[in-house]
């Protein structure tokens, strides 16, 4: 059996972003998403997810385009007096992984969103960020070193084969190359690290090339190709922009049978961490 995550990021960023993802969830395949706990409508995104108990949630890590729990006093080396994060995220990751300055940090601003997650009520059924901040290795450790406080269930560790992208959808090659390379590299300096201490992660992690940009004719076009057995494939649906198209691509009827055809059974990371 292949069992297939659909997971969309960015919960509590907008209304119209968690409109887009109930009406995923309840008329399309979308299983679970991640909450963005400092973000303007993480309140109303919180009231969504407990009236809807099928869709698992788990903690969207804010750490770059986006603000802060902690106050600009507290964390003076990390936000601006906005409590903003940088939007450059190469330089926020440089600054986070050689300035030793930020590491304490970086460990309160993540304990608040984790302790903020857990007050909530609802149960974190992965982690991931945004950005991807989290797979910065200073982030990750400090990540790792809570991990077993809070009960951390699995991990987003991004990967996806760069050929089958390029096959699907051959613009931005160069791009494509240079980030899948990078975050490949990442995952397998992280792998070793999560297996110590017996989190779970999963086979491949689509999504990752795609960014903003997947629709109806990608996702069928790229099903029949997804490699693994443990898969999650993720999105950024709204109800406005370009997350229309990805909406739209997790309400399709093709969709869902090309799923069924691909030999995937959904299910939301609670289930799937039963079989890793």
């Amino acid at each position: 059996m292949r069992y297939l995550v659909i997971n969309a990021d960015d919960f509590g960023i907008s209304q119209s972003v968690n409109e887009a993802i109930i009406q995923a969830h309840q008329k399309g395949c979308l299983t679970s998403t991640s909450l963005m706990i400092t973000a303007d409508a993480a309140g109303e995104a919180i009231k969504l997810a407990k009236a809807n108990p099928s869709l698992n949630v788990g903690l969207h890590l804010v750490l770059g385009g986006g603000k802060s729990y902690l106050q600009h006093s507290e964390i003076p080396h990390l936000v601006d007096k906005g409590q903003n994060f940088s939007h450059w995220t190469t330089w926020a990751s440089l600054n986070y992984q050689f300035n030793p300055k930020v590491k304490a940090e970086l460990e309160a601003e993540i304990r608040a969103q984790l302790e903020a997650f857990a007050q909530s009520g609802l149960i974190m059924t992965h982690l991931d960020s945004h950005y991807h901040h989290h797979i910065n290795p200073t982030v990750m450790g400090i990540i790792l070193k809570l991990a077993q406080e809070f009960s951390i269930p699995t991990i987003r560790l991004p990967y996806e084969e760069i050929d089958i992208n390029l096959q699907v959808e051959p613009s931005g090659r160069l791009q494509k190359i240079i980030g899948g390379k990078i975050f490949s590299m990442l995952r397998h300096s992280q792998q070793k690290h999560l297996q110590a201490l017996g989190i779970p992660y999963l086979d491949r992690v689509y999504g990752l090339l795609q960014t903003g940009k997947i629709t109806e004719q990608y996702l069928l076009s790229l099903l029949p190709l997804m490699q693994g057995n443990l898969v999650e494939l993720y999105l950024h649906p709204d109800l406005l922009g370009r997350g229309k198209d990805e909406l739209e691509a997790l309400v399709s009827e093709k969709v869902k049978e090309a799923i069924v055809k691909a030999g995937f059974q959904l299910v939301g990371f609670n289930e799937v961490i039963n079989q890793l």
